[in-house]
């Protein structure tokens, strides 16, 4: 019998074509939500899900009773529920190491845009607003030499401040994380609590997962904390940070900054204030949005996928204990 995949979203035709070697491929390019009927339809004979952006529920998986595999384009899997899915033996995978420089490349770009208000610059000189040389008016503030504060060490957290350490001689600080001695010995890191890294760094850049521990990780304390000259950058997910306690600490000058990927509602809402302070760069949550990258991802997914239905470990599995069940 061949198996079955459900393929949403972010796949590109080479790797429909490579999984429809050996499997039998729905593809819905423009699912807007799990709720659809032609999707439901096919989850109820499907075997694997691949894609990235709709959220899993018990009651698609109720509704999905041969499901085997679910492999995400993205690191995060705060989409899924994973301890359902382990109870049911279902594998989950996901695409770390692909998007991590690219990621890392991101935080920094925010870093450097907030420092130097690049993009409040830019817009002065598009509106024709540039009739004499800039003053202290509009001065940013110097990156290099400074002291660059890490909420989260992982892959992304280390790249981000790899950059920093290495590239612009910065003192590198981490919290919520466990001791990392190597890191410590490449370029000079010192492990904070967070309160003290907080009221230490000049720049605050969080790339914690999103979890329950997380959510509002920073609030109005933390913002309190910092130095009234910090700048703040969050490349994690949006809902990491309490987004009204943000934007009153930009809005009273209890930070000087703030350089965002990630919103709590993704897209921004137009009634949010942060894309029209000037003290704030937005993005729209582009991370890993390179075409090399973006494709790495998907490469990532295809093959974790294929080995999962072939009954092989997949490449980056997230939850081990259901890998055990299934094969104990």
């Amino acid at each position: 019998m061949t198996k079955r995949i459900v393929a949403y979203r972010r796949i590109k035709p080479h790797h429909l074509e490579a999984l429809r070697r050996d499997f039998h491929v729905d593809h819905f390019a423009e699912l807007d939500s799990a709720d659809d009927p032609a999707f439901r339809q096919a989850m109820a004979e499907a075997h694997g899900l691949i894609g990235a952006g709709i959220g899993v529920t018990p009651a698609l998986l109720d509704a999905s009773p041969q499901l085997e595999a679910i492999a995400t384009i993205s690191v995060g899997y705060d989409n899924y529920p994973v301890e359902e899915l382990t109870r049911r033996g279902i594998l989950l995978c996901n695409t770390p190491d692909v998007l991590t420089e690219t990621t890392a490349d991101t935080g920094f770009l925010l870093i450097m845009a907030a420092a130097r208000r690049a993009i409040e610059l830019a817009e002065l000189v598009k509106r024709g607003d540039w009739q004499a040389s800039i003053d202290e008016r509009h001065f940013g503030c110097d990156v290099h030499g400074k002291t660059l504060g890490m909420i989260g060490f992982g892959r992304i957290g280390a790249a981000v401040a790899r950059r920093g350490a290495l590239g612009f001689g910065m003192q590198v600080l981490y919290a919520n994380a466990s001791p990392k001695p190597a890191l410590e010995a490449e370029f000079g890191a010192q492990r904070r609590e967070l309160d003290e890294l907080l009221a230490e760094s000049d720049f605050v850049c969080v790339t914690v997962p999103l979890t329950a521990e997380t959510e509002h990780l920073i609030g109005a304390h933390e913002f309190s904390q910092m130095k009234p000259s910090a700048i703040f950058v969050n490349i994690a997910r949006g809902k990491v940070v309490d987004e009204s306690a943000l934007i009153a600490a930009l809005e009273k000058g209890q930070i000087r900054a703030a350089g965002l990927d990630v919103f709590e509602q993704e897209p921004l809402s137009p009634e949010s204030p942060l894309p029209h302070m000037t003290n704030v760069v937005a993005l729209p949550h582009i991370g890993s949005a390179t075409h090399e990258t973006r494709d790495a991802m998907a490469q990532r997914a295809v093959d974790n996928i294929t080995l999962a239905l072939k009954g092989e470990h997949p490449v980056s599995l997230v939850n081990e204990a259901a890998w055990a069940k299934r094969r104990g």
